[in-house]
């Protein structure tokens, strides 16, 4: 790369990470070297565990940069745990939840809808944007919407719903879990590396013990993670795909 080129590509990062069109990658830095005020960084997730599971190392590493970072998740996960009432599960499942917040350094809400019993409506809408509101994201995590979970995709339209209500005032970002069983035809646009942060996502998982932590890496986020640093030319990455509005065609030219 001459001189030139690497000089104007410096100039277009620096400008960019106000927010604007950086990777997101390039956002997850210390605010000092970003010369701009810390990020507020959201995450929407269906369950307790799916945040972790799909986004843990990306938040850990905002975190550690001196950013914001609250975990919403839509339901406590009351059908999670088999032999459990709902309630004795949201219980559970909540503890689990806050334990892994901690260990993030993230801020833990919940949004108070049920565990398999989701749904999108006006009423949601509203108090599901009230909610993401009151964080003043600069960036909010969700979940694709092209998931065989029924409440993944709620949180993702509801999530959709909130950024376009706010004239896209955000940048928007899904990530996947289960590639393949769960999250389908998902085709990165970023990727983060968290090599330096892949054992603390593990542990964040592992504070879900009623969710059987094995089994969610057996189901894929592993070989997730081993393949996203692969593409990315790292040892661990997260992928995710940003939603796109006008906003961001108009400040691209297109």
């Amino acid at each position: 790369m001459n001189e030139t080129i690497s000089s104007s590509r410096r100039i277009f990062l620096q400008q960019a990470a106000g927010l604007g069109l950086a990777p997101l990658a390039s956002l997850a830095q210390p605010a000092e070297d970003r010369e701009a005020p810390p990020l507020s960084v959201v995450c929407l997730g269906g369950h307790p565990d799916d945040p972790e599971s799909g986004c843990g190392g990306t938040l850990a590493r905002f975190a550690q940069a001196g950013h914001r970072v609250t975990i919403i998740y839509l339901t406590r996960g009351e059908a999670g745990i088999p032999g459990k009432s709902a309630a004795e599960a949201a219980d559970i499942r909540s503890r689990e939840a806050i334990a892994a917040c901690a260990l993030l350094t993230a801020r833990p809400v919940f949004a108070g809808q049920v565990d398999g019993d989701t749904v999108i409506n006006n009423d949601w809408v509203v108090r599901l944007g009230g909610l993401i509101a009151a964080e003043k994201p600069d960036i909010l995590l969700t979940h694709w919407p092209v998931d065989s979970h029924k409440d993944h995709q709620v949180a993702s339209l509801l999530s959709i719903q909130a950024w376009m209500r706010t004239a896209e005032k955000f940048r928007l970002y899904f990530f996947e879990v289960c590639t393949g069983e769960q999250t389908l035809i998902f085709h990165p646009t970023d990727y983060v590396d968290i090599s330096a942060q892949q054992e603390l996502k593990r542990q964040a998982v592992y504070c879900h013990r009623s969710q059987d932590p094995p089994g969610i890496y057996a189901c894929g986020h592993q070989s997730m993670e081993d393949f996203r640093g692969r593409e990315a030319g790292v040892k661990a990455a997260e992928g995710f795909v940003q939603l796109r509005g006008k906003a961001q065609e108009i400040s691209l030219g297109l």
